[in-house]
């Protein structure tokens, strides 16, 4: 078993509990032991794609951490939370309900790279402590803006359902045919696809306070990680029956599957077996830069091109 297997996550299960669930299903349907890891954190109070890396595929783990990633997203107005979403306390108010106009007008500003303050409530470590842990003793958390981006972000049209994309340059409301109203809104639903360490909560509460208002998330749903998406993903109801009936491997999706944004790279018998006793390769006509070096089907190892020279970064026991 070496592949990855993609949980549609349910609200109150943690990433950790995921790949607990995974190895079980594993005992259950006899595979044996085996590594078993997740591709990125998803927060018990978000939901969708959690990609869980199964043997080998457990190697590229990390590489998911560095993927792009897609959320949908509820902003609630008027009240801002300490975390940043439903389960926290009100810390800030406001009067102040924003348009449908106003909020696609306000999201070109959070388009392309931005600077954003991460929450108190979040992973990152001060001093060598947990954020979180810090702001639930109840001191306060200061941490540094980091550098992220924001690829797209769409405005979901309240009526009809639709996306709307929003563009810094683009069509406008009345271009594209959709009579929005004037009346005020109490939450709005936007997706946005994000690249690795942007906070949506954050990007919740800066999208709020630029419309003069407050607000923090009350939905919060991944609907893709790097080249997964929820189309690729299992319940954890599923998850028990495949388990049982013994045929998880038919949704074990291959360890390529997380390397579609790479070149293959073709190997000859001779060139595989140089690549596993961590030989280089020369003279190979291939372009720069990472590659997955193939023999046939089988994948060898994870590949840096330079000069025509070929180096492994990392090795595959297949």
């Amino acid at each position: 078993m070496h592949g990855w297997l993609i949980l549609d996550k349910p609200l109150g299960l943690g990433s950790t509990q995921g790949v607990s669930a995974v190895k079980r299903a594993l005992r259950i349907g006899g595979y044996g032991k085996t590594k078993v890891g997740h591709g990125g954190t998803l927060d018990p109070l978000a939901t969708g794609v959690l990609p869980i890396a199964i043997g080998e595929a457990t190697k590229l783990a990390g590489r998911m951490l560095d993927s792009d990633k897609v959320y949908d997203f509820t902003i609630r107005f008027g009240e801002q939370t300490d975390t940043l979403d439903a389960e926290g306390k009100v810390i800030a108010t406001s009067e102040v309900r924003p348009t449908a106009a106003a909020v696609a007008a306000i999201l070109p500003r959070f388009t392309g790279p931005i600077a954003q303050m991460p929450p108190a409530y979040s992973a990152l470590k001060v001093d060598g402590q947990r954020a979180y842990d810090l702001a639930r003793a109840g001191e306060e958390v200061v941490l540094a803006t980091r550098n992220v981006t924001v690829h797209a972000v769409r405005i979901r049209h309240p009526s009809e359902g639709r996306d709307l994309p929003v563009q810094r340059t683009g069509p406008s409301l009345e271009d594209l045919g959709l009579r929005w109203n004037d009346d005020p809104l109490e939450e709005i639903t936007l997706t946005a696809h994000v690249s690795k360490g942007t906070y949506i909560r954050s990007l919740a509460r800066d999208i709020a306070l630029a419309l003069e208002t407050v607000g923090h998330v009350t939905y919060l749903r991944r609907t893709k990680a790097g080249p997964f998406a929820l189309a690729d993903a299992i319940t954890l109801d599923k998850l028990d029956e495949i388990a049982k009936a013994r045929s998880l491997e038919h949704k074990l999706l291959p360890l390529s599957a997380g390397l579609d944004d790479i070149p293959a790279l073709s190997l000859t018998p001779d060139q595989a077996g140089s690549l596993r006793q961590g030989r280089a390769l020369i003279g190979i006509a291939a372009d720069d830069g990472q590659a997955f070096a193939m023999l046939g089907d089988i994948p060898v190892a994870l590949v840096e091109v330079e000069d025509g020279n070929v180096r492994v970064t990392r090795g595959f026991n297949l």
